[in-house]
């Protein structure tokens, strides 16, 4: 049985002030007053008979039982948000064929477990699931190859299909260990290694460059690869650095000790992951997708993301209906 006074409120609040540092950023991650994001963690602190933050520090900075606590709180709380997700889809048991597609930036984490969980809501279904680009994705869409996508919207809308909104999806500047200094980038710094681009016909290529272009940022073209992974891989070895988004760079895990994320020195961008349907198609199915699609990425991504970079916090977010 739980202490009095340990609730699933309270070790929500404390994992984000955790992350922040801040009762204000806190209040804003959870939706309560500051005053309430003060009484939440008193009542747990009461609860457990001790200080978990230094409360005469700005920003906030845990204790020593703060962190040994921490590490507990984020484990339950990401089988809590796990078990959530695979509940959100109840019963899909009315269809009879579903098609699926979804990028490749998923599929370390989230496909493996999205299959699961539908596989189980469709007993009856003929179910096929393909990963593919986000370009790839969208000709299928419009072929209507698939019922159902997940990719990178470009931003346009297209005739008979709905659109979800998922993830908004940062760019961030990724470097070789040690190579900056600070988040305050050098441009010229930057010259001294070449820039690796994703291949030119991937959309978050095209996506990347307008950035840069619209910042009259011109680098010198020598690489260009298709592959994610040997993106990061470059980079770790030393032989450049590049762009890509939280979603990219958290699939490169193997390699992280050898990397180092920014915020993008020459103005903020993002991309948008979405969910795709055709308009025409059932509309519940789609959005109950959706609510399991977030709750996915939330506990296996963004959460895993943010407890490594935290300035990622507000930027690297579900967004909800």
């Amino acid at each position: 049985m739980l202490l009095k006074g340990v609730t699933l409120r309270g070790l929500e609040v404390f994992e984000a002030l955790a992350k922040t540092g801040s009762v204000a950023q806190t209040a804003e991650l959870t939706g309560l007053s500051q005053p309430a994001v003060s009484q939440q963690l008193r009542n747990l602190e009461k609860a457990l008979g001790g200080d978990l933050v230094d409360h005469g520090r700005r920003p906030m900075v845990l204790t020593a039982s703060g962190r040994n606590f921490l590490s507990r709180t984020e484990l339950v709380l990401a089988e809590l948000r796990l078990a959530q997700s695979e509940m959100s889809v109840m019963d899909l048991t009315h269809l009879q064929t579903l098609s699926i597609g979804l990028i490749d930036d998923f599929d370390n984490d989230l496909t493996p477990r999205l299959a699961t969980i539908l596989a189980d809501s469709m007993t009856k279904c003929r179910f096929k699931m393909v990963t593919a680009s986000s370009l790839e994705i969208s000709k299928a869409m419009e072929t209507r190859q698939l019922h159902i996508a997940i990719g990178a919207s470009t931003g346009e809308a297209q005739s008979g299909i709905e659109e979800y909104p998922l993830v908004h999806d940062p760019f961030i500047l990724v470097a070789p260990r040690g190579f900056l200094e600070s988040t305050e980038t050098d441009l010229d710094r930057l010259g001294k290694l070449p820039f690796l681009r994703y291949a030119r016909e991937q959309l978050i290529s095209q996506q990347i460059e307008a950035h840069m272009q619209s910042h009259k940022l011109d680098f010198e073209e020598r690489f260009e690869i298709g592959s994610h992974l040997a993106l990061m891989a470059m980079v770790a070895r030393r032989i450049g650095w590049a762009v890509t988004t939280p979603l990219g760079f958290m699939r490169a895990v193997r390699f992280h000790d050898q990397l180092e994320a920014f915020p993008l020195p020459f103005g903020e961008a993002a991309r948008q992951i979405s969910l795709f349907a055709a308009s025409d198609w059932a509309d519940q199915v789609p959005r109950d997708v959706a609510t399991t699609v977030r709750r996915l990425v939330q506990s296996q991504m963004i959460d895993p993301a943010l407890n490594r970079l935290p300035w990622l916090t507000g930027e690297f977010r579900v967004i909800n209906d």
